[in-house]
Order: C-alpha cells, then sequence, then structure tokens
C-alpha cells in the first residue's frame, strides 16, 4: 500500500504541473496541454443522466468529499454525463434538484442531500450540475462533458428511441441545439476541457451515412460556441465501430481539437465469450477486432479516447475477470487515454430500483471510500503516460497486467520481482530477442523451470531468447538447454520466476494471467534504475558498461 501511496503522490505532482497551462488540443495521437506536454486523461465516469438528473452520491457525501475521492485515487478527470432534455427541455431545466427528487418519491435522498449539500437543494438541476463542475474544478480535475441520453433513464439498450439520429427521443436538430447551449454555458470553465458528442450511438436506425451527415454538425457547432474543448466523437454499435473511417475521413473546418470514443467491456464480446473459449484465444481474436474497429486511428494520428470499460468489483463475474487482464494489455501497449466506468457506488434510482448497489462502482455504496482497493492500485500504473512527445528513444517495460505492476529489482542481491512501474527497469528487445535491461548488457535468463530468473551476461543461448506466444501475445517463452519451452511467471511473493506454458490452446478452464506479460514502450525517466543496474562483478563492485567482459 505504501508504493501505491507514492505512486499516487507522484500522479498528483504530474497533474498539478499539467492543470495550470489548460486548455488541451491534440498533437497527432496524443492529446496535449497549451505547451505542447503530452497530459493523459485517466478519468472516472460520473452520472448525471438519471431521472433524478443529479449527480449520483450527493446524498451521501458532500460534492467537495466526493471530488477529493477522485483524486485520491489517482484519476484527473471525470467523464461527467449528462442528458440533453436537462438543457433543452424548460420544465425540466427550471425544476429544482427537491423538485426532481420529489416527484420520484425519493424522500430519503431528498434529506440526504439537505445533509450534505444544502446549497443546491434547492436550486436549479443545472445550477447544480454546475456546481459539481466547480467542485471538481477547485480541485484540480477536469472534466469531459458527456452527452449520454436524450430522455433521463438508464442507458443503453437497441430499442430504447435514445439510440441514433431520427429515435423517438434523439432529434438531431434538438441534439444540435443542446450541444450548443451546453458549450457555450461552460466556455470559459477552464477545467472543462471537452465534450462528447453522443454516448454510444446505436438501434435499428445507425448507418454510416446519417453518422457522417449529422456528427460533423455537431462537431462543429461545439467548436464554434466553444473552441477551447476537445471534441470526442463516438462510433456505431454502442461505441465499438469506428472502422468506416477507413474509407472515409471526416472533414471538419478546424484541427488540433479531435478525439474519438470507443468503448469495450467484457460483455462486448459476449456474456459467456470469456468462459466457454481458451483466454488466450479470446483476447487474441477481441485486441484484433478492437484494433480493426477503432486502435488503427493511433497509427493514422489520432488520439483515441476509451469512453467506458470497468468491471463487477466484487469479483464474481468469471467473463469480466478475465477480460480485464486483455484489456489493460492492450490499454498499456497503445498508451490509451481512458475513463473507468463508474464512479457510483449506488444510484438514488436505476431501472424502478430505489438505492441500487452499483458493482462496477470505484466507490462503496456509501460512498465513503474505495470499493476494492486492489483494483484501484492495479490501474494506477496506468494513469500516467507511459509516453510523452520527447524525442528520446522509447525502451521497453514488462507490465504484468493481473497485477498492474511492472518487473523490477529493490537490489543487485535481490531477485527480479514486480513492483509499482514507476520503479521498472527499462528494457531493450533485441532482433535475436534478448530482453536487454538499458545501459547495460545484462540480459533476462532462465536456467530451469519453477526457479527464479536471473540477469546474465552471456546471451547467445536459447534462455536469453523471448519470444511472444500465444494468440494473446502476452507469453514471454525461452527455452532451457534440453529444448523445452517455458514461460515466464509470478510466484506468491511476486519474485519473477518461468514455469512451463499454460492454457495456451484450447483449454478453457486454465486461467493463464499470472503468465500474461506485456512489453510496453515507454520514454519516463529511467536514469535511478540504470545506476542500480550496473554490472557487478565480484572484487570490483559497479562496473562501467564498457568494462565488462
Amino acid at each position: 500500500m505504501g508504493n501505491f501511496t507514492t505512486s499516487s503522490i507522484l500522479l498528483l505532482f504530474l497533474f498539478s504541473s499539467v492543470v495550470t497551462s489548460l486548455p488541451l488540443s491534440t498533437n497527432s495521437r496524443w492529446i496535449v496541454d497549451d505547451r505542447g506536454r503530452r497530459v493523459k486523461l485517466a478519468c472516472v465516469n460520473w452520472a448525471s443522466h438519471m431521472e433524478p438528473v443529479l449527480a449520483e452520491g450527493l446524498s451521501k457525501q458532500p460534492m467537495d468529499t466526493i471530488a477529493k475521492r477522485i483524486v485520491s485515487m489517482g484519476f484527473n478527470c471525470v467523464r461527467f454525463t449528462w442528458p440533453l432534455y436537462l438543457i433543452t427541455n424548460d420544465s425540466l431545466a427550471s425544476l429544482t434538484v427537491r423538485q426532481s427528487f420529489q416527484q420520484l418519491g425519493l424522500l430519503e435522498s431528498i434529506a440526504g442531500i439537505q445533509a450534505n449539500n444544502p446549497s443546491i437543494i434547492d436550486v436549479s438541476l443545472i445550477k447544480a450540475y454546475q456546481a459539481v463542475v466547480s467542485s471538481l474544478g477547485k480541485n484540480n480535475v477536469m472534466v469531459i462533458l458527456d452527452n449520454h441520453i436524450s430522455k433521463p433513464g438508464w442507458c443503453c439498450s437497441n430499442l430504447d428511441d435514445n439510440g441514433f439520429f431520427g429515435d423517438k427521443y434523439f432529434d438531431p436538430d434538438l441534439w444540435i441545439t443542446g450541444l450548443t447551449r451546453m458549450a457555450t454555458l461552460f466556455n470559459g470553465v477552464t477545467n472543462v476541457v471537452g465534450m462528447s458528442l453522443r454516448n454510444e450511438p446505436r438501434g435499428p436506425k445507425q448507418n454510416i451515412n446519417d453518422w457522417y451527415k449529422y456528427m460533423p454538425k455537431g462537431a462543429e457547432a461545439v467548436h464554434s460556441a466553444n473552441p477551447n474543448v476537445l471534441v470526442i466523437l463516438s462510433g456505431l454499435s454502442f461505441d465499438r465501430d469506428l472502422s468506416f473511417l477507413k474509407n472515409q475521413q471526416l472533414k471538419l473546418t478546424f484541427s488540433g481539437k479531435l478525439v474519438f470514443e470507443a468503448h469495450w467491456y467484457g460483455f462486448s464480446d459476449g456474456q459467456t465469450t470469456w468462459v466457454k473459449d481458451n483466454p488466450n484465444e479470446v483476447c487474441g481474436r477481441v485486441a484484433t477486432y478492437m484494433m480493426n474497429t477503432s486502435g488503427y486511428l493511433v497509427d493514422q494520428g489520432y488520439p483515441l479516447f476509451i469512453g467506458e470499460f470497468g468491471i463487477d468489483q466484487s469479483g464474481a463475474n468469471f467473463n469480466g475477470n478475465r477480460y480485464i487482464s486483455c484489456f489493460l494489455g492492450v490499454a498499456a501497449e497503445l498508451d490509451l487515454d481512458w475513463a473507468l466506468w463508474t464512479l457510483a457506488g449506488s444510484y438514488y434510482l436505476r431501472d424502478g430500483v430505489v438505492g441500487l448497489n452499483e458493482y462496477y462502482g470505484a466507490m462503496d455504496y456509501n460512498w465513503c471510500g474505495a470499493r476494492n482497493s486492489s483494483f484501484i492500485q492495479r490501474i494506477s500504473a496506468l494513469q500516467s503516460p507511459f509516453r510523452g512527445l520527447s524525442e528520446a528513444k522509447p525502451h521497453k517495460v514488462i507490465f504484468h497486467p493481473l497485477t498492474g505492476l511492472c518487473i523490477t529489482r529493490k537490489s543487485l542481491v535481490r531477485p527480479l520481482q514486480l513492483g509499482p512501474c514507476t520503479d521498472a527497469y527499462p528494457w531493450s528487445y533485441s532482433p535475436q530477442k534478448t530482453l536487454v535491461v538499458k545501459g547495460t548488457r545484462f540480459c533476462l535468463q532462465t536456467d530451469a523451470s519453477g526457479t527464479s530468473v536471473k540477469l546474465g551476461i552471456f546471451c547467445t543461448g536459447s534462455n536469453s531468447k523471448w519470444e511472444t506466444i500465444s494468440d494473446s501475445k502476452m507469453h514471454l517463452s525461452a527455452k532451457l538447454r534440453d529444448g523445452k519451452s517455458i514461460c515466464l511467471d509470478v510466484a506468491s511473493d511476486n519474485t519473477i520466476i518461468t514455469n512451463g506454458c499454460k492454457c495456451i490452446s484450447k483449454d478453457n478452464t486454465c486461467d493463464p494471467s499470472s503468465q500474461w506479460f506485456k512489453l510496453v514502450d515507454s520514454t519516463r525517466s529511467s536514469t535511478r534504475v540504470e545506476r542500480s543496474l550496473l554490472p557487478y562483478l565480484p572484487g570490483k563492485g559497479l562496473v562501467p558498461n564498457h568494462l565488462v567482459g
């Protein structure tokens, strides 16, 4: 837990240097501040689009307390949802918070809001929304305004009439009016750094022609009303498909502000896919799908924002548990911007249920703390960028998605082990498939299955050549001198060992995630780590690299 605290403090320090340099813009595939420095969006979704039309949790805790807990968990940003009717339906927008909750019979929530956030109980819903944005700003949290739905309520299904242009509750002209009003309302609010134009386009009416007809109009309307914000566009099929952009680029009158958004959950790939099929094969298949439908955009020079991902944090969903290691491996490799679903530990009202417990929530039921601190620690490595815009040639770090840690070592006399990615060893991966610690001649080696890996300086044997095998491309495998293939693995004390490669194909009953490692490009400074890895020879101590035989 000490390592996580240190990491969080570092993240907060990094973020404090960013918030003074807003607004944000884009530089090829990266989001940057007004000084041209990389800013990684590590966001959490905060729902305010449900029937009460108020940010969830305000009956449980003061909004400032919630904002501080967002920061303490390492997030620098909130994807803050809103329903279109909040800004286009005058009768709804003019309701006070008290009146909205009275209409729904949520008297206990009224008492909670009165106790925890008395300043908003008798203000209009739109004023309450603004107050939350302001509270986040005071705590140096950036905000992306996400038009989640038109008619307030839970989202989403193919048949909710909220899904695509021309649906009962999705009038394109009213949508553009709402975007314009919202962009205007928050023009000059510096911590509002982006607007996501519409959540998860979907349904029987979705089609590419209308996407190209209306999305540019919405983008131009937002940029005209508020040229400071990033303009974030979602794809089709619940924001899973942006493949059509390969054939027809989006034409806009402005530049330096466009970001594309995709979503990816375990159930996106099928409710039982991860359970009934081999995890390596599923990971390879769905990662390829993701790259073909949205991930390719980073290679074309566009930022890609994963606006929603998440799991049941109780650990009860087997499908989600397998998916998340695959997702984190891909997200680390591409160094994507993202937003976790969701902050909410509970809802005022969801699908007719009062006080529903949200097991995907980062907060616990009463919004007092993290629901699953281990999960928050697991994603902490992805809350700061692996890469920036530095001209320095990137090295590799070896990331372990199951734990969210990277391979490092505390001292020269200790074995290699998992530790915070801020202390990760920097590696180079040669054409000969050796993993060499940057600045040294030490390479990663194995001598026997079930034993700790080591660093050595004789790197021509098969026990020093590491290949990424299996469909997931996350098994790092070498061959022992007897020709047997083994894979990197993790012992119970987080020491890096090798074992026989498991779950490579076909078998759906075993879990390969302890053996999943991802080679991630990084430009993070590694000077201190390099010093600790100067070659050590008996009787000579630390020896400069050029003196090693």
